[in-house]
């Protein structure tokens, strides 16, 4: 059998704030964000990092976080769905999401919004081809595809108005 490797007294930046975690190096961080941090926020969907589902963005990059190991992440810098509301400030994601209806029965959606979140923090302005390329890895089996489209959209028109002020 082999040997597992304790993650003792690792520390990682979740949603802006300085977290120390531990668990044994292979442990996926999806269980580590609800299990241990009880974050439920991020959810679980084929285990396989194919679904986007359990989607969070480590260092600006979306990544899924069912198949990504808890060693991967030391040091790093994650954001998780929980972060669009937090410090009582509503993210324009979130906001455009409820106003465009986006939501069906909203379990791929804290995927999709991280992936999306990912792509406009690096590209406020992203063009609608980027958009669907960002969250082309991202299933969502209710049909809501275009409603998420357009909430993406005027998130984006959103952040860039408020970039330009």
């Amino acid at each position: 059998m082999a040997d597992q490797q304790g993650t003792d007294g690792m520390t990682i930046t979740l949603n802006g704030r300085q977290t120390a975690v531990s668990g044994h190096d292979s442990l996926p961080l999806l269980h580590v964000l609800r299990e241990v941090l009880g974050l439920k926020g991020t959810r679980f969907g084929c285990g396989q990092g194919t679904c986007g589902a359990c989607t969070v963005i480590v260092d600006g990059k979306a990544v899924t976080s069912c198949d990504l190991p808890l060693e991967a992440v030391r040091g790093k810098r994650i954001e998780t769905v929980e972060c669009l509301t937090a410090a009582g400030a509503t993210h324009p994601l979130a906001e455009a999401v409820l106003a465009c209806q986006a939501a069906q029965c909203g379990y791929c959606l804290p995927g999709i919004l991280m992936a999306a979140k990912a792509l406009l923090d690096r590209e406020p302005d992203a063009p609608d081809a980027r958009i669907r390329e960002a969250l082309d890895d991202n299933l969502c089996r209710c049909g809501a595809h275009l409603r998420i489209l357009r909430a993406v959209r005027l998130a984006s028109e959103t952040m860039t108005a408020a970039k330009d002020r």
